[in-house]
């Protein structure tokens, strides 16, 4: 996580991302659901004036593999409401 008042970077968004997918993995699950929102929640500064959203959604976009897809109910390309399926391989 950063530092208090700093901004989280894309490397935090990417270390919290794949701790969500490592601990899916672990439990058993073969598929995994991830909001942007929650995961800017957890890496810190969200909600706020100097959130990272675009950044957070880029880091999602950029973690996908094939078969994963973006839900229909992401209202917006880079807000929190992005909503992407993970396909977990154990």
């Amino acid at each position: 996580m950063p530092a208090d008042g700093d901004p989280p970077t894309s490397d935090d968004f990417r270390k919290r991302l794949d701790e969500i997918l490592d601990k899916a993995v672990k439990s058993g699950k073969s598929s995994m659901v991830v909001q942007a929102g929650e995961l800017h929640r957890m890496a810190g500064g969200y909600p706020g004036q100097g959130h990272r959203m675009p950044v957070c959604c880029g880091v999602m976009r950029s973690r996908m593999r094939e078969g994963d897809k973006i839900l229909p109910n992401s209202l917006k390309k880079d807000g929190a409401s992005l909503q992407i399926l993970y396909l977990l391989k154990g």
